[in-house]
């Protein structure tokens, strides 16, 4: 049985969703169901980078942006949420970079 991860006001849930082409991040409220905020390789902010493709690099870029907006909106600690995907490649690439940004999960 999966464990079901939720979001609170004070730990909000970090979800990553990775496809073939892109990576997306979104930080949520489960309580209030809200999207606090969300980053992906599809965003303008990306799209000024020149990868063709969602690789660890880009990945690394999203991890930091949306650790950034974190850290602007008052969030330090998250419950980081990979779906059911493998804790590998584009995934940890995100993860151990919004780490060095200062969010703890």
């Amino acid at each position: 049985m999966k464990k079901v991860l939720k979001g609170t006001p004070n730990r909000p849930r970090l979800y990553v969703f990775r496809s073939n082409k892109h990576i997306y991040a979104q930080i949520i409220d489960d309580t209030q169901n809200k999207i606090l905020t969300s980053k992906s390789s599809l965003s303008s902010c990306s799209k000024n980078k020149s990868f063709s493709r969602a690789n660890c690099k880009i990945a690394e870029s999203i991890g930091t942006l949306i650790a950034q907006d974190c850290i602007q909106k008052g969030i330090h600690q998250v419950v980081f949420d990979r779906g059911n995907k493998l804790y590998h490649g584009r995934i940890k690439a995100l993860a151990e970079s919004a780490r060095k940004e200062g969010i703890e999960f």
